[in-house]
This record gives structure tokens, sequence and C-alpha cells, in this order.
């Protein structure tokens, strides 16, 4: 059915396609959330049905994610949500690459800010069994860029089964640089000060243009502030060879093209920490066979977003499919076998 609808969805500029794809998402869509037993897994002390989510920026402001366990996910990421609310980058600052199955976006943390997702956050109910994440940013103009990270913590930990500290979007200016050594420590340390005992846990995105010192530093912090798990990664500021005539847009590509990139980041964060710490992985993932690649590469559990562009809602129960015939067809009882095969 989705093949049917797409042209009608890509004659519209990518932003308004999204925002009526948010729309069509609240309407009764066929439950295909089932999810074979053989694909639970338990990661940072919370029960996953199955090991694909929805990737952060997709529901900005938690309008639909809690309802994503129908289409095969389980477990959804909404924001990045911000203490203020804000308008984010002028548009245009959503492009689809189409020939290249990718997606280019300069949003810049658009979001109705926290208070309003608390209020509708604490309205809903969500599906038994289904894991709510809740990723969290600082405001463009934000005096102290580490407070607001610390203030989300705070506010929103009462409504996430984990929060999701993100550090590595490109489209808020000097947002990455808190990746650098002296300023994650301090992040770290105030956001799990913050969160205090008892939180829920505490992930970190961290962004696939990263140098061998880059995952060595985070992988240390990571550890030393006890995170619960890494998510690698975010989009990419570089520009792998590309033929949209959209290619030269500037702002984080994902889809397709992001692929190797992301695969090798998860491969070196795997290498440097081993089982120590969870990995999710994220970035090109469009079928079973790439998921399962990933799983192989060290993560415990996958997202996406980008590719659903392409591929339709159901992205994920087709991969949830595919990932059960792969295991069986590779004699594994259960994913948590296959993670991480091919790197320990």
């Amino acid at each position: 059915m989705y093949a049917l609808l797409r042209p009608l969805i890509f004659a519209l500029d990518a932003e308004t396609a999204h925002r009526a794809a948010i729309s069509s998402l609240r309407l009764p869509w066929p439950d295909r959330g089932g999810i074979d037993p053989m694909l639970r897994q338990s990661i940072a002390g919370l029960d996953f049905a199955g090991p694909v989510g929805l990737a952060a920026g997709f529901d900005k402001d938690g309008l639909v994610a809690h309802g994503m366990r129908r289409f095969g996910f389980a477990f959804g990421e909404i924001g990045t949500l911000t203490p203020l609310p804000q308008a984010g980058n002028p548009r245009p600052r959503l492009f689809r690459l189409a020939q290249d199955e990718a997606v280019i976006n300069r949003m810049g943390f658009n979001n109705g800010g926290q208070a309003a997702a608390i209020a509708r956050l604490q309205a809903r109910q969500r599906p038994e069994g289904f894991v709510l994440g809740i990723n969290i940013g600082a405001n463009k103009d934000a005096v102290d860029r580490i407070e607001d990270y610390a203030r989300g913590v705070r506010d929103m930990a009462p409504l996430a089964d984990y929060l999701t500290v993100n550090i590595s979007s490109p489209n808020t200016p000097g947002l990455r640089a808190l990746q650098d050594r002296g300023a994650l420590d301090e992040l770290l340390g105030r956001i799990m000060a913050a969160r205090g005992t008892g939180g829920p846990p505490i992930f970190l995105k961290v962004a696939p243009d990263l140098e061998p010192a880059d995952v060595d530093d985070i992988s240390e912090l990571a550890m030393a502030h006890r995170l619960d798990a890494l998510i690698v990664s975010n989009t990419t500021i570089s520009r792998p060879a590309l033929k949209s005539p959209l290619a030269g847009e500037t702002g984080g590509l994902s889809g397709a093209p992001l692929h190797d990139l992301a695969l090798q980041r998860l491969r070196d964060f795997r290498q440097r920490l081993g089982t120590a710490l969870p990995l999710i992985g994220v970035g090109g993932i469009a079928n079973g066979a790439q998921a399962y690649a990933r799983i192989r590469a060290g993560a415990s559990l996958i997202q996406i977003y980008s590719a659903m562009v392409y591929e339709g809602p159901y992205l994920a129960a087709r991969i949830n499919t595919e990932l059960a015939d792969l295991l069986r067809r590779d004699g594994l009882a259960s994913i948590g076998q296959a993670v991480g095969l091919d790197v320990d």
C-alpha cells in the first residue's frame, strides 16, 4: 500500500509530508506488532519485546510514538525536547534525497518544549510492554547548556523509561563541542547528579564523525560516569558520493549513505568497550540483513527513521520477521546470542 501512496507523498515537500505522516499515524492502522519471542531481551534493566526502536527526530513532541507498537516497534524515542519551546532553523530545512534514499536535515531542535510534552505524556497511556525513551537537548540560546540538560533530566525523568542525552546534532552551533573530553566530563557529572538515585537509565547519543581519540575519551567517560548505554550514531556532516541535486544542502545526512560510517563507528565502540556497555545501532538501516549486521557488530538494539520515508511505517515489523529468520538460519535461539558475534 505504501508503494502506491509514495508518489503522492513525495509530491509534497519533505517537511509537509512529515507532518502529514504524523497526522496519519493517529488513524487506526492494522496491528502488526506481534514480535517473535526469540527477539526479546533485557537491556539496562529494561525489557524489550524486540530490537527495533523508533529513533528520535521522527516524533519530536510525543504525538504518536506511544502508538508505534502496532507497526512492530518495541520502543520509541521522542524528542529532541528542549526546556523551552524552540522554532528551529528557517525553512526549508528538511530535504529528501530520493536518488540516494537519504535525508538531509537542519531542523535545529524545533519542538514545543518540555512543559507541553509533559502535559501530553501525562494524559496518554502507552501499550503494555512498550518502552518509551525521551531525548533531551539544550536550547540554542541557553546561557548554560549543561544546565539545560540537567533540567531536562530532572523534569522528564518521571515520564521516561530511559533518557537520551543528545550532544551529537550538527544543527545547533557548538553543540558537538560537548563531546570534547573536558566538556563531556562536566556534562555527564551534572546529568548523573540530576538523575540521583533510582532514576531512569541514561543513554548518550554520539556522532559518527569521530576520531579514534574521541572514541577512546567517550568510552572512558561513559564507563567512569556509569552511563547505561551508548547510541551510535547521529547524522553525519560528511558527504559520501551522492546522486541527488540536493546533496549540497547543509545539515546532517541520514539514510542509506550513512550505513557504512555508522556501522564502522559501532564496531569501534564495541572493540573499545567490549561487553561493558550496551550499544544501540542507528544509521542507514533499511532491512533485516542490515539490522542483523549491526547486531553482530555489537548492537543490542537498533533504531530506524529515515528508511521509513522510503519503505513505509511497517518497516519495523518486516525487520523483526527477517531477523527471526536469520537467527534460525544461523542456529541461534535468541537475539542476545548474536550480539557482537562478528567482533568478539
